[in-house]
Order: structure tokens, then C-alpha cells, then sequence
């Protein structure tokens, strides 16, 4: 009798986030009060550009330079990813970026004699408009420069900053999140998610997050199962939607093993997968769902056991980053309105005291 492939046991790498990838570095430029709820976030790749891929799942996307992920197309490498909020506006960050990246002479070398070089820089935002109670303070330009030069190989930080300072996930407030694993042999991978989700993250029933079965052995800890007395805030009706008003979640999976471009986009592929765990309902038509899987090639391509573990792994990364995200995320007020983050509104699923 064939028996199926095994799922790999593994551990959290040493920060429990993005930069356990090794060469990755992530920067936050954040702007909030005085009208503003908005930012930016850069993932940096290592000397040489990583291997990258994309999946576009919701039906509003705001993007950048994806096409050139494309398997088919030529562009094997990019440089950076931004993440990033003002909507379509906060495209514009990228430009910041691009021209950090050719300052310093990264990017692809194009012309006769290899003397241009042009940062390939992939984006996509999430929809945070007017939030701040300002719809013209928007990220720009100079905040991909800013997010560049914070960027970092120290622990990610967490809940309102970048790209996340605007988000909402469902009624709570949403942010930024991270995850990581090492598998067996030593690999990684890990995920960075904007959660600015339409969907909850939240179970009607108990008030418990959909992704907190999926933390490893010890994670969080000191989260449990609220009361039923909070719970019942999870069932309250839902705040009113502005007309308009969008969302999106987005972010980065990532690897040191060598995978193609194909693979990178099932890799990006597999992580909406944890997405779907995490949130519900996910992927509407008032969501711009996205994300990127990168390979920094730093290990060697694994073979088709070890494809199926780094997929089955990475898909829990999401879904882990994320639970991070809404738990990082902290109550938001500004002249446009009121977010309370889930710790707030549930204060019962914080057992035993936050670390």
C-alpha cells in the first residue's frame, strides 16, 4: 500500500518571522495622526535579487510589475518588494525604492554594455483611504525611500506600522504579522501578511481566531479560548461599511531554497491557502488579495518530497503571520472612526497575561 508524503515537524526560526530567511531585511515607514493612517513596507532582497513569484486571488487588486513574474516572461530576479497602503496612490512608493536600489547599483543591467541598471521592484497596496480622517494624506515616493533605508535584519516589527498602520481585519483592527519555520535539514521559510481583510478573523461561535489551531507547539501561549460573555462581542453587527470602502490582505512568502519562478508562484500560490484558514470569507470582490513568494536560491532546490513539505509549511506560515497580525494590532481611533483591536474587544482569549 503507497502511503502518502509526510508533513514535516518543525520549529519557528530564531525571530519567529520574515528575516529568518536569510539576506531578507524589511522596513517600515509609518505615518499616523494629523489626518494620516497610512505606510509603507519594503522587503529587501539579498545581493543579487531573489527568484520571485506572484498570485492574485482577490477581485480588486492594486499591483506592480507582477506581469514580469510571470514564468513566461524573462525577469528571473527582483530586488524588493513594497507593500503598502493609500491604495492605488501607494504604488507610488515604489518609485522610492527603485531609486535607492539604483543609487546603489542594484538592480538589472540592460543596454549594449550592461550600464543601466533598472531595480525590479514588484507592489502591491491595500486600501486605507481616508481612514485617517485626511483621503489626501497619502504615502508617496518618499515613502519607499523611507521604508528602504529603515529596513533591517532584526526581528519584524509588528501590528500598526507600514503597511499595516491603516488596516482592518474585518470589524477588529487589523496590521502587520509575521511567521517563520525551519524544516528538517535546516531550511526556511516564512511569511510577512498585511492583513486589511473584509473577512473576520474571528469565529462567530467562540470567539477564537480561525488560525490560532494552526501556531506550532508553545507560540502564543498565553492565548486561549475566550469566555462566552466576550465571545458574544464577535457576533455583534458588523460596523457599516462606508460605500466604497475596500480592503485586501497582502504580503511575502519566502524560502532559501533554490525554486524556479513556477515554483515561486505556486509557493505564493499555496500561501492563500493559509490565508483561507485565517479569514472568512476571503478573497471577495472587495478584496485585492495578493501575494509574492520569493527564493533567495541560498540552499539547494529541493526535490518533490521536500517541495511538498516546503508548500504544506508555508501555507501554515501565512496562517500563522496572520494570527500575529491580529493580535499585534492595537485600537485605533481617528476623526474618520473607531477600530478596536481583538484583544480589546475579547479580552478573555489573553490567558495567564501577555508575554
Amino acid at each position: 500500500m503507497s502511503v502518502g508524503p509526510v508533513e514535516p515537524e518543525v520549529r519557528p526560526g530564531p525571530s519567529n518571522s520574515l528575516v529568518d530567511v536569510p539576506g531578507l531585511r524589511v522596513g517600515h515607514r509609518t505615518a499616523a495622526g494629523d489626518g494620516w493612517l497610512t505606510g509603507t513596507t519594503v522587503v529587501l532582497a539579498p545581493e543579487g535579487g531573489v527568484v520571485g513569484g506572484v498570485d492574485v486571488r482577490g477581485g480588486g487588486p492594486g499591483t506592480r510589475e507582477t506581469d514580469l513574474l510571470d514564468p513566461r516572461n524573462v525577469v528571473e530576479r527582483v530586488h524588493a518588494v513594497v507593500l503598502g497602503g493609500s491604495s492605488a496612490f501607494g504604488l507610488g512608493a515604489a518609485d522610492g525604492v527603485m531609486a535607492r536600489l539604483a543609487e546603489a547599483g542594484t538592480g538589472l543591467r540592460v543596454g549594449a554594455d550592461g550600464d543601466v541598471v533598472v531595480p525590479i521592484v514588484p507592489a502591491a497596496v491595500v486600501f486605507d483611504l481616508g481612514r485617517g480622517g485626511d483621503q489626501a494624506r497619502r504615502a508617496d515616493a518618499s515613502f519607499g525611500a523611507a521604508a528602504h533605508d529603515a529596513a533591517g535584519d532584526g526581528p519584524v516589527q509588528q501590528g500598526c506600522v507600514g503597511a499595516g498602520t491603516g488596516a482592518l481585519a474585518g470589524r477588529f483592527k487589523g496590521g502587520v504579522g509575521s511567521a517563520s519555520a525551519v524544516l528538517p535539514g535546516g531550511a526556511t521559510v516564512a511569511a510577512l501578511v498585511v492583513v486589511n481583510a473584509l473577512g473576520s478573523p474571528a469565529d462567530p461561535r467562540t470567539g477564537g481566531l480561525w488560525g490560532a489551531r494552526h501556531l506550532l507547539p508553545g507560540e502564543l501561549a498565553w492565548l486561549g479560548t475566550p469566555d462566552p460573555s466576550d465571545a458574544a462581542a464577535v457576533t455583534a453587527p458588523e460596523r457599516a461599511q462606508r460605500r466604497g470602502d475596500l480592503h485586501t490582505t497582502i504580503g511575502v512568502v519566502a524560502t532559501d531554497l533554490a525554486l524556479t519562478k513556477a515554483q515561486c508562484a505556486k509557493l505564493a500560490g499555496i500561501g492563500h491557502d493559509g490565508l483561507a484558514r485565517a479569514l472568512r470569507p476571503v478573497h471577495t470582490m472587495f478584496d485585492g488579495d495578493t501575494l509574492f513568494g520569493l527564493s533567495t536560491a541560498a540552499r539547494p532546490a529541493p526535490d518533490a518530497q521536500a517541495l511538498h513539505g516546503l508548500l504544506t509549511v508555508a501555507a501554515d506560515c501565512v496562517t500563522r503571520a496572520v494570527v500575529h497580525a491580529v493580535l499585534a494590532a492595537t485600537t485605533t481611533r481617528t476623526p474618520a472612526g473607531e477600530w478596536p483591536s481583538y484583544l480589546d474587544l475579547v479580552p478573555s482569549a489573553r490567558r495567564g497575561g501577555r508575554p
